[in-house]
C-alpha cells in the first residue's frame, strides 16, 4: 500500500483524476440547488446577476474551450521542461518534475474547471429545447469564479515552471530528498526503535525468501516486517537493500527460524533450511517492492548519485560549467557534515522488548563519501573550481569528524597528479 500511495502521488493522473471526480459532482450539486431550491429565481446576492440560456450556454462555452487550450498548454510547457531537464541535467530528475504538487494541481485545475462547465452546460435549456426553459444562475456564476481563479493560477504555473528549472531550485529539491533518505537510514544513537550496534547473528538456520520478478528495490516497508516478526517472534534479515538490482530467485529476504519451532517450521527446503508456508512467504516477498527505476525514497545511495550527477553534467565538454559542480557539492555539505560528525548506519530495527527484529544493511558513510570524491576528483580533474570546493568539503568534515573517522575524509579525497581520480590507497 506505501508503495501504491507513492506511486500516485508522484503520478501526473491522480489530481487531475481526483479533482475532476469532485468538479462534476459540485456541478450536479450546484445545479440540483438551483433547480429544487431557488426554482430559477435569482437570489438576492451580490454580482450575482440574472442570465439568459444564451447568455448562460455562451459563457460556459467560452470557458470551457479556454480552460481546455490552456491545459493542453500548460502540459506542452511541462513536456518541453522536461525534455530540457532530462538531456541538461540527467533524465532520472525527471521524477522531481513529476512528483511536484504544483505542476499535478495546475493541470487539475485547468481539467477540472473544463468539465464542471461541460457538466452545467448540457442542463441549460430553453423553451425552445424542450418547453422548460432552465438558466443554473449559481452554477454559471461559480464557473466564472472557477475561470478568474484560473487566471491566477496560469500566473502561478508560469512563475514556478521559470523558477524550477532553476539548477538550483533542482539541486535544493535533491537536497530535500538527501536529507531525507540519511535521516532514515543513519542515527546518532540507539532509540526505542533502531539501533546503530552491531548484530550478531548465526550462519545457519535461515530460511530465504526469493524475488519473484527482476527490478530495483524501491522501498523496503520496514514497519510491516517488524510487526511481523515481533508477532512471530522471529528476527528478519532484508538482504536486498533499497537500490539493489534483483532478478527472479534473487534472496531477497532471510527469516531465522526459532530453536525448537514447531513441525511447520521443521520443514526442509533445497538448502535444508527451516521453511515457512507460501502465504507467509508471499507476505514477506510483498514487503520489498520492486520497481523498473531506483527512487530515493529509501535509497540513500541514488539520492546522493543525483547531486553528484548534476555536478558530472556541468562538467561535461558541451556544458563546461564548472560552477554547477561546485553548488552540487556546497548542496550536500550540509547533510553530509551532521552525518559524517556523529551519525552511524542502522543496524535493526528493534521491538517493543528491545530485541533486535529487522536487520538493515545501509551503505556506511565513509562509503558515501568515499564515492563523492572519487566520482567528482574523476570528472572534475583540472577544474581548479571543483578541486577547491571538494577540498573545501574534505575540510569540513574532517573537522566535524568524530575520533574514528579522523583522517578519513582527506584519505579518501583524490589528489590533482592523481590521473585516474581514485582515492589514493
Amino acid at each position: 500500500m506505501h508503495a501504491l500511495l507513492v506511486r500516485v502521488r508522484e503520478s501526473f493522473w491522480f489530481l487531475p483524476a481526483l479533482l475532476g471526480v469532485v468538479a462534476i459532482v459540485v456541478a450536479q450539486l450546484l445545479v440540483t440547488l438551483d433547480r429544487e431550491v431557488l426554482d430559477g429565481q435569482v437570489p438576492a446576492v451580490p454580482f450575482l446577476d440574472a442570465l439568459s440560456a444564451g447568455g448562460g450556454r455562451s459563457i460556459l462555452t467560452t470557458i470551457g474551450t479556454a480552460m481546455l487550450t490552456v491545459a493542453g498548454t500548460s502540459f506542452s510547457i511541462t513536456i518541453s521542461v522536461l525534455a530540457t531537464t532530462s538531456s541538461t541535467y540527467g533524465p532520472r530528475l525527471v521524477r522531481n518534475f513529476t512528483a511536484d504538487r504544483a505542476n499535478q494541481l495546475v493541470l487539475a485545475a485547468f481539467t477540472s474547471t473544463f468539465l464542471y462547465a461541460m457538466v452545467v452546460l448540457r442542463t441549460v435549456h430553453t423553451d425552445v429545447d424542450d418547453g422548460d426553459a432552465f438558466v443554473p444562475v449559481v452554477a454559471i456564476h461559480v464557473a466564472v469564479l472557477l475561470a478568474v481563479l484560473d487566471v491566477g493560477v496560469l500566473v502561478f504555473f508560469i512563475h514556478h515552471i521559470a523558477s524550477s528549472t532553476q539548477i538550483t531550485s533542482l539541486q535544493r529539491q535533491v537536497q530535500t530528498d538527501l536529507r531525507a533518505a540519511v535521516d532514515e537510514a543513519y542515527r546518532d544513537g540507539d532509540d526505542e526503535r533502531r539501533t546503530i550496534q552491531p548484530v550478531t547473528v548465526p550462519e545457519d538456520g535461515w530460511y530465504a525468501v526469493r524475488a519473484a520478478s527482476d527490478g530495483y528495490v524501491q522501498s523496503v516497508e520496514w514497519r510491516t516486517l517488524t510487526a511481523w516478526a515481533v508477532r512471530n517472534d522471529r528476527l528478519v534479515d532484508v538482504v536486498a537493500t533499497p537500490g539493489r538490482y534483483v532478478i527472479q530467485g534473487d534472496v531477497v529476504v532471510r527469516v531465522r527460524v526459532r530453536a525448537g519451532g514447531d513441525q511447520a517450521d521443521r520443514s526442509r527446503d533445497d538448502d535444508s533450511t527451516p521453511a515457512i508456508d507460501a502465504a507467509t512467504s508471499r507476505t514477506l516477498r510483498a514487503a520489498v517492492v520492486l520497481g523498473t527505476a531506483r527512487t530515493p525514497v529509501q535509497d540513500v545511495e541514488f539520492a546522493l548519485q543525483q547531486l553528484v550527477e548534476i555536478a558530472v553534467r556541468g562538467l561535461a565538454s558541451g556544458s563546461n560549467d564548472p560552477y554547477t559542480a561546485v553548488s552540487a557539492l556546497d548542496m550536500a555539505t550540509p547533510v553530509l557534515v551532521p552525518l559524517w560528525r556523529d551519525r552511524s548506519a542502522v543496524t535493526a530495527l528493534l521491538g517493543p522488548d528491545g530485541t533486535p527484529r529487522v536487520l538493515q544493511h545501509w551503505p556506511s558513510p565513509e562509503d558515501l563519501v568515499a564515492g563523492l570524491f572519487a566520482t567528482v576528483g574523476h570528472y572534475g580533474a583540472g577544474q581548479p573550481l571543483v578541486e577547491r570546493a571538494a577540498d573545501r568539503l574534505a575540510e569540513r568534515l574532517e573537522h566535524q569528524a568524530p575520533e574514528h573517522r579522523r583522517g578519513i575524509a582527506a584519505g579518501t579525497r583524490p589528489r590533482p597528479d592523481d590521473p585516474d581520480g581514485e582515492p589514493p590507497g
